[in-house]
C-alpha cells in the first residue's frame, strides 16, 4: 500500500523514472544491430549483400538451419569472429533459437566494425513463417 501512496505523491518523479527505463530499453535493444524479419533476410541473402551466422549449438544447427548459414555458436563467437573477416564488407545477420543471444553477439561484432542485423524472433519465428530449412552440416 505504501508504494501506491508514494507513486501518487511523487507522480512526476515516478513518470521520469518510467520514461528513463523505457528509453534505456530502446537504446539497448538496437545496440547489437537492428532487427529484420524473415522476408528481409531472404532479400539480403538473394542479393548476396549479407552473410548469415547461426549462433545455435551444432546439434540444433544440424537439425535445421537456413541455407547458406555459417554455424558459429554464441559461446564460441568471441574466439571465432576472425572467420568473418572475409565478410567485413557485407551485412552480418545473426540468428539463434529465439533471438536471446543475438543482441550480445551483435554488440561484440558491432564493436569490431561489422554491419550487424539480427533475425527477429530467431529460428522459431523463421519456422513459424514456414520458411525453408536444410538439415545436416
Amino acid at each position: 500500500m505504501n508504494f501506491f501512496i508514494f507513486v501518487s505523491e511523487q507522480w512526476l518523479l515516478f513518470s521520469i523514472l518510467i520514461a528513463l527505463i523505457f528509453l534505456l530499453i530502446i537504446y539497448e535493444k538496437d545496440k547489437g544491430g537492428k532487427q529484420l524479419g524473415p522476408h528481409e533476410l531472404v532479400s539480403l541473402i538473394n542479393s548476396e549483400e549479407a552473410v548469415l551466422i547461426d549462433l545455435r549449438p551444432l546439434d540444433e544447427f544440424r537439425s535445421g538451419h537456413i541455407s547458406g548459414a555459417i554455424n558459429i555458436p554464441h559461446s564460441k563467437l568471441n574466439s571465432r569472429h576472425v572467420e568473418l573477416q572475409q565478410h567485413v564488407d557485407k551485412i552480418v545477420v545473426l540468428a539463434d533459437k529465439y533471438g536471446q543471444h543475438s543482441g550480445s553477439s551483435g554488440k561484440l561484432l558491432v564493436d569490431l566494425g561489422y554491419n550487424v542485423r539480427r533475425l527477429n524472433g530467431g529460428m522459431v519465428e523463421w519456422r513459424d513463417q514456414n520458411m525453408p530449412v536444410v538439415k545436416g552440416a
